[in-house]
C-alpha cells in the first residue's frame, strides 16, 4: 500500500509539473533605478540651459546652449556644474533651443524656436569640438537653412542619428506635433526642405536625444521622459515621470541605459534617470508561434488544442490528488482489518470482530 501511495504521488507531481510548464511564464518587471542628482549648473554666465549634449572628445563634459536672447555661443560644462569653455561664433541667431553632438565630434546648434510661428526659415549651425578646452571668440561654423513643408512650427528638439548623422526635428505643440527629417546630406547652398516623417507622441517636447544603439530616442517634456522606438514610423514605447518640473534638456549619459535631464532656469539641477522601458508582457511558449505558411485560423485552432490539453492535464492531476487523499486520510477499512489480523496472530486471539452483548 505504501508503494502504491508513493507511485501515485509521483504521478500526480509529474502531472502538476507538466501543467505548470504549459502555463505561460510572466517576466517580472525590473525596478527602475531612482533618479540621481549629479550636479547644478549655477555659473552666472549661463542664464538658462535649453539643451544639453554629451561631448564625444572630452570625458565628463557636456555642451549646452541658452535661449535667453544671447549671441551665438556654446558652453562646455563639466560634471561639477562649472563652465570650462565658451565657444562663440559670429552668426545672427534668433531662438537657439537645442544642441547635439555626433560621433565625429561635430556640435550642432539648432536655431529652431518660433513661439509666434512666423519664421520663413530655421537654421542649424555646426562647429567642431575644439582641440583644447580654451575659450574662442570667432569659431568657424557652417550654416544650414531649412523650411517645413506645411508652414512654420515652433520646435525645441534636434535629434542626430548616431550611425548616419541624419537630422530630425520634433515640433513643440499641445496637438499636432510631428517629427520632421532633413535631407540625408543637407546642402549649405539654398534652402533644404524638411520631410514630415510621422506624428510625434503626445506631449510638449522640449528636447531629445538618440541612445547609442540608434534604435531608440528619448524625448522629454517639462514633467516626463519618453522612449521612442525608432524606425520608418517612430512609436512611443514607454514613459516615466521626472524628479523635477520645469526642465528643458535631455542628453546621453555615461551610464548604460540612462540619460541626463536638466532644468531650464538659472542654477539648473541635472539628474541621471533610467531610460523608460516597456513593461514585460506574458511570454508564450516558444512553440506557440504558428509555423511558416499557416493561417490565423490555424494558429487559433492550435491555441485551442493546447488549452484543451492543459485542461485535461490539470483535471488528471486533481483526480490523482483525490485518490491519494482517499487512500491515505483516514486509513481504509482493509488496512484496519489487516492490522486486526496481525494483532490476532501475535496474541493468539480470533481475528473475527465480535458483537458486544447487551445485558437484559
Amino acid at each position: 500500500m505504501k508503494l502504491l501511495r508513493t507511485a501515485l504521488a509521483l504521478v500526480a507531481a509529474s502531472c502538476f509539473t507538466l501543467a505548470a510548464a504549459a502555463l505561460p511564464a510572466v517576466a517580472a518587471d525590473p525596478t527602475p533605478a531612482a533618479p540621481k542628482k549629479l550636479f547644478t549648473m549655477s555659473d552666472s554666465r549661463l542664464k538658462g540651459s535649453s539643451g544639453l549634449a554629451k561631448s564625444q572628445k572630452y570625458e565628463r563634459l557636456y555642451w549646452t546652449v541658452s535661449d535667453a536672447g544671447e549671441t551665438a555661443r556654446v558652453y562646455g560644462v563639466d560634471t561639477e556644474g562649472d563652465i570650462k569653455v565658451t565657444l562663440r561664433f559670429k552668426a545672427d541667431v534668433r531662438d537657439v533651443e537645442a544642441v547635439a553632438v555626433d560621433r565625429e565630434g561635430t556640435i550642432y546648434i539648432a536655431d529652431i524656436g518660433d513661439n509666434t510661428k512666423s519664421r520663413d526659415m530655421i537654421e542649424i549651425y555646426t562647429i567642431p569640438e575644439p582641440g583644447a578646452l580654451e575659450d574662442a571668440e570667432n569659431v568657424r561654423y557652417h550654416r544650414y537653412d531649412f523650411t517645413y513643408p506645411d508652414g512654420a512650427h515652433d520646435a525645441e528638439t534636434l535629434l542626430v542619428q548616431p550611425e548616419t548623422n541624419q537630422l530630425f526635428i520634433v515640433t513643440k505643440a499641445a496637438k499636432g506635433a510631428a517629427i520632421y527629417a532633413t535631407p540625408a546630406t543637407p546642402s549649405r547652398e539654398g534652402t533644404n526642405k524638411l520631410t514630415k516623417l510621422a506624428p510625434a507622441p503626445t506631449g510638449i517636447f522640449t528636447d531629445g536625444t538618440f541612445l547609442p544603439d540608434g534604435q531608440r530616442a528619448v524625448l522629454r517634456t517639462s514633467t516626463e521622459v519618453a522612449t521612442v522606438a525608432w524606425g520608418d514610423t517612430p512609436t512611443l514605447a514607454a514613459r516615466a515621470p521626472l524628479p523635477a518640473a520645469d526642465g528643458e534638456s535631455v542628453a546621453e549619459a555615461s551610464a548604460d541605459n540612462a540619460v541626463l535631464v536638466g532644468g531650464g532656469n538659472s542654477s539648473s539641477a541635472v539628474y541621471q534617470v533610467q531610460v523608460p522601458a516597456k513593461k514585460a508582457a506574458a511570454s508564450p511558449p516558444a512553440s506557440s508561434a504558428p509555423p511558416k505558411g499557416s493561417t490565423t485560423a490555424d494558429a487559433g485552432a492550435g491555441a485551442a488544442d493546447k488549452n484543451h490539453n492543459l485542461r485535461w492535464i490539470i483535471i488528471g492531476a486533481a483526480l490523482f490528488a483525490l485518490v491519494i487523499t482517499v487512500l491515505t486520510f483516514p486509513p481504509g477499512r482493509r488496512e484496519r482489518l489487516d492490522r486486526m489480523a496481525e494483532n490476532a496472530r501475535l496474541t493468539g486471539q480470533s481475528a473475527t470482530p465480535t458483537r458486544r452483548r447487551h445485558s437484559a
